[in-house]
C-alpha cells in the first residue's frame, strides 16, 4: 500500500499560517491594548463591577502648580459601542498617602462611543502629592 503524504506537507504549513493569524480592528472597532492603561493602579479606581469592562484609564499627567497645589489631568475612555454616563471625582493625598480631606465635587460625565475624554482636577491646598481618581458608571 502506497501512503499520499504530499497532502500531509501542503496541509501542515496552511494550518500553521492561518493559526499565527490575527484580524485587526476594522474602521468601526478602536485599537485598544492594555499596555498604557492605568486602571490597575491605586490612582485609578472603578467604584463598580459593571464598569470594569467600559470605562478605563489610558494616561495621567500630574504637575505641581507654582503656588504649590496639585493638578491632575486623567484621561478617561470609553470602551463601549454606545454612549456611557458617568460621574467622577478625585480625592487628593498627602505624600503619606492618607487624604487631606480635600475631594472635588463629584462630575457628571458624558463618553461618546469609543472616545478619550480629559479631565481636569486641582487641588484646593498644597498638601496634596497623590491622588485617587474614583469613577462610576450611571444608567
Amino acid at each position: 500500500m502506497k501512503h499520499q503524504w504530499k497532502p500531509l506537507f501542503l496541509l501542515a504549513p496552511a494550518v500553521a499560517f492561518f493559526a499565527g493569524c490575527q484580524t485587526t480592528p476594522g474602521p468601526d472597532e478602536p485599537l485598544d491594548t492594555t499596555k498604557y492603561t492605568i486602571e490597575s493602579t491605586d490612582k485609578f479606581v472603578l467604584l463598580e463591577q459593571a464598569a470594569q469592562g467600559s470605562v478605563t484609564c489610558t494616561g495621567l499627567q500630574e504637575r505641581i502648580l507654582p503656588d504649590g497645589r496639585l493638578e491632575v489631568v486623567a484621561n478617561v475612555k470609553n470602551r463601549e459601542k454606545h454612549r456611557l454616563q458617568v460621574q467622577i471625582n478625585c480625592v487628593f493625598k498627602d505624600e503619606q498617602g492618607v487624604s487631606t480631606g480635600d475631594m472635588t465635587s463629584v462630575r457628571s460625565l458624558t463618553l461618546a462611543e469609543n472616545v478619550t475624554e480629559a479631565v481636569k482636577f486641582t487641588s484646593t491646598n498644597n498638601l496634596a502629592r497623590k491622588y485617587t481618581i474614583q469613577v462610576r458608571e450611571t444608567r
